[in-house]
């Protein structure tokens, strides 16, 4: 993607409104129950490429980061953008070979299982429909990665599929489902995770799962690939350290690079910025799926409207008015929800995509949001990576180099910035 693709908006220290809802229960400490650990986003395949013309005979290796452990876990595959029935051939998880570092496709045979659906090692996804895998006895530890398998043996068509992974992923030839040596996968691009949308685990008294609803600051562009240094991630090793009780939360990033909360993604944007497929659909459009459809969420944090500014020279009513309507939406479901401050740019792009008229609307959707009380708190994320002497831009320190999106260390004063007492523990 061109450098002006990935946007979001990242924060500062947060101040409370309000305890968040009222009308959530604890779980009960001794009683198993299905947490989310890890989920993405998806879209629809772009118009060309791999993710149009799809895959035939092929076997995608796939590595996820998990937020939180457990004795057992299960997998979703979602075919929600595909153009036709999608046949699973054969799926696998397994634990990576730690042994070999710098060959990520590698894993550690002894590890890996078969996954099942309903009973059998085959599966058909139909078109628009997501396949749950059967629940697996499979340890997961905290923190850890997990490497899913999946064969395809007949044309997919058009991918439904996560374009900004920050992860190298691997395709080759044939069913590798049970290969431990990574030498097959012969295709090994670092962008995506084709028909994965999530991971559960089972964990005794869970306190369910925070979603991150944000655009390409959450999805980590301009973090290290294959680090897992997006703030999302920190955060879930902040919530980690914070409770030795191990009653945590997973943390589940539905970050899309490129997101727009009054746009499509093939919507054109300023500075010649030619829209795709896999900026998704809005973001009011993405809460069924990718909110209100995960497992045990009780509380969202929505980072999004700086791509509506830079790309589509929205006013700040426009902007305000869609992050009020997702507050309602999330706030009628019982869900406490959190909105997050849009941090600076200037100088990211073509001329034209940062301007003083859209910094000034950048700064009325702040005003805004650090005025109302409607959300249950804000992340102040522009106050943590703004440079002071000059407010319309990142802090040096934390510019990843195209001036919009944070390094590591921007990532982690994000993280560091959530204060846990607003996230209905």
């Amino acid at each position: 993607m061109a450098a002006a693709a990935a946007l979001l908006v990242a924060g500062a220290p947060a101040v409370v409104a309000s305890a968040g809802p009222s009308g959530t229960t604890a779980s009960r400490p001794d009683r198993a129950e299905w947490a989310g650990s890890w989920a993405t986003a998806v879209t629809r395949g772009n118009s060309v490429g791999l993710t149009n013309t799809g895959l035939n005979n092929q076997s995608v290796r796939m590595i996820v980061h998990v937020s939180v452990g457990g004795p057992a876990l299960r997998v979703r595959l979602s075919n929600l953008y595909g153009e036709q029935a999608v046949q699973v051939g054969r799926a696998t998880v397994a634990r990576p070979n730690t042994t070999t570092p710098d060959d990520l496709s590698d894993i550690d045979a002894a590890s890996v299982r078969p996954l099942t659906f309903t009973g059998a090692t085959t599966a058909t996804m139909n078109r628009g429909a997501e396949l749950l895998s059967d629940p697996l006895p499979f340890p997961v530890a905290d923190d850890s990665d997990l490497v899913l398998t999946v064969h395809f043996p007949t044309p997919t068509g058009p991918t439904t599929f996560h374009g900004q992974s920050q992860q190298a992923n691997f395709i080759g030839a044939g069913d590798l489902t049970g290969a431990a040596e990574g030498t097959g996968f012969t295709t090994r691009p670092t962008c995506c995770w084709f028909f994965l949308s999530g991971v559960d685990v089972q964990r005794k008294g869970s306190p369910g799962a925070l979603v991150v609803l944000s655009d390409s600051i959450g999805d980590g562009n301009g973090s290290t690939v294959n680090a897992n240094r997006r703030w999302p991630d920190l955060l879930a090793d902040r919530l980690l350290a914070d409770r030795p009780d191990k009653r945590t939360p997973g943390v589940l990033n539905l970050s899309l690079a490129g997101n727009r909360l009054n746009h499509e993604g093939t919507e054109p944007g300023d500075g010649e910025y030619p829209g795709y497929y896999q900026l998704g659909p809005n973001a009011a459009a993405r809460l069924n799926e990718d909110v209100f459809g995960q497992t045990g969420v009780r509380t969202v944090v929505t980072h999004l409207g700086i791509n509506d500014i830079w790309m589509s020279n929205d006013t700040p009513e426009a902007i305000i008015a869609t992050l009020r309507q997702i507050n309602q939406q999330l706030q009628q479901r019982g869900l406490t929800s959190l909105v997050a401050t849009l941090t600076p740019y200037e100088g990211h792009g073509a001329p034209g995509v940062w301007t003083p008229q859209k910094e000034a609307t950048r700064q009325a959707v702040n005003a805004y949001l650090r005025g109302s009380r409607e959300f249950d708190g804000l992340l102040d994320f522009d106050r943590v990576l703004r440079d002071p002497a000059r407010p319309s831009q990142l802090l040096a320190a934390y510019d990843s180099g195209d001036h919009i999106h944070p390094n590591d260390a921007g990532n982690q004063a994000l993280a560091n910035a959530v204060p846990l007492r607003l996230l209905d523990l």
